[in-house]
């Protein structure tokens, strides 16, 4: 029997949300529906024109997320990452600890620096754009990786953003390496289309020969095969993923579950903010097929979830969401 259930790695962050127009991309230069990296000036610059004691703050990173999600419908998370002892690192390692996951941070020998932080802006169109200033967690590396924590998992799950540094994409190779010899499942998410975009043979060398799952969305499924349809990329995914997820938004998900597809219906919802829909999704579905539940029901939970996330403003559901949720999946 295994400690936990899965075990994530991903950039630590400390995002602050907050609702904007169109206008304000137009006059601060901001690229809308992505996810932009940033150096500090900027993203201070941005912070100066922002209404902060409105703005919601809490512990994310896309992994961050999925193993909170995790860890509310029942299950047992770890995350490996990096903070620094600011206000913000403090403050991360108080949020993680209240969402009931256990970490590699001893809030005593934090290193000094500047803890990440992610600028959600959200439309009234429900779509969000991230500037993100990484900050120590840049320096993400093979250090943060708990071993003991990846062997004592069912799942590891890689988050895709940590690619774009050289340190990152090491650590993300080291602890895939690290469960497979131990037997622990592999799931990596792309994170983002600029990813894969921009990182695809990274990608490739992270993958190797195949990962257990594989997380993407339609518009990174077909960047990374490099296919113009989605009946095309999901052909190609098989090459590269034993079981993966393609989530379609609003027309709910694609389960391949190393056998056949599985179409997964969407729940009809007011959407109002997507941050942090498809890490919900990765982290309800995650839940269910560590926790006895097949692909099908497992999809379907994770519908319910992501669905619930985005009628409201915020990554991640209060726990009696979560159960409310769990209850409806299992009358």
């Amino acid at each position: 029997m295994r400690k936990y259930d899965v075990t994530g790695i991903g950039n630590a962050l400390v995002d602050i949300e907050f609702m904007v127009n169109d206008q304000f991309f137009i006059d601060h230069q901001v690229e809308k529906g992505v996810m932009t990296l940033v150096d500090e000036e900027r993203q201070n610059t941005l912070m100066q024109v922002i209404n902060t004691e409105e703005a919601k703050k809490q512990c994310g990173g896309s992994a961050a997320n999925s193993v909170i999600a995790v860890s509310q419908f029942g299950g047992k998370s770890y995350y490996c990452c990096k903070v620094a002892n600011d206000e913000l690192g403090k403050f991360f390692v108080e949020d993680m600890k209240e969402s009931g996951v256990d970490n590699n941070l001893d809030p005593e020998r934090l290193e000094d620096g500047i803890t990440g932080k992610c600028l959600v802006m959200v439309t009234d169109d429900s779509e969000r754009t991230m500037n993100t200033f990484l900050g120590i967690t840049q320096n993400f590396s093979t250090k943060e990786i708990n071993e003991a924590a990846i062997k004592d998992s069912k799942f590891l799950f890689i988050e895709g953003y940590l690619v774009t540094s050289p340190n990152g994409k090491e650590a993300m190779i080291q602890a895939k390496k690290i469960a497979e010899e131990a037997g622990t499942k592999v799931a990596l998410t792309f994170s983002d289309p600029a990813m894969v975009k921009y990182f695809k043979e990274a990608f490739d060398d992270i993958i190797g020969p195949s990962v257990d799952l594989l997380f993407a969305n339609e518009e990174e499924a077909m960047l990374y095969t490099g296919k113009d349809t989605l009946e095309e990329a999901r052909e190609e995914m098989k090459k590269a993923a034993k079981h993966f997820v393609i989530t379609q938004g609003k027309n709910g998900a694609l389960i391949f579950d190393g056998d056949t597809f599985i179409d997964i219906e969407p729940y009809k919802t007011n959407a109002i903010d997507s941050n942090g829909a498809g890490d919900m999704f990765a982290g309800a579905f995650l839940y269910g097929i560590t926790n006895g539940h097949s692909y099908a029901s497992s999809g379907k939970l994770a519908s319910m979830a992501s669905s619930k996330i985005v009628s409201q403003f915020g990554p991640r559901l209060k726990w009696p969401q979560a159960k409310e949720i769990l209850n409806r999946l299992n009358p």
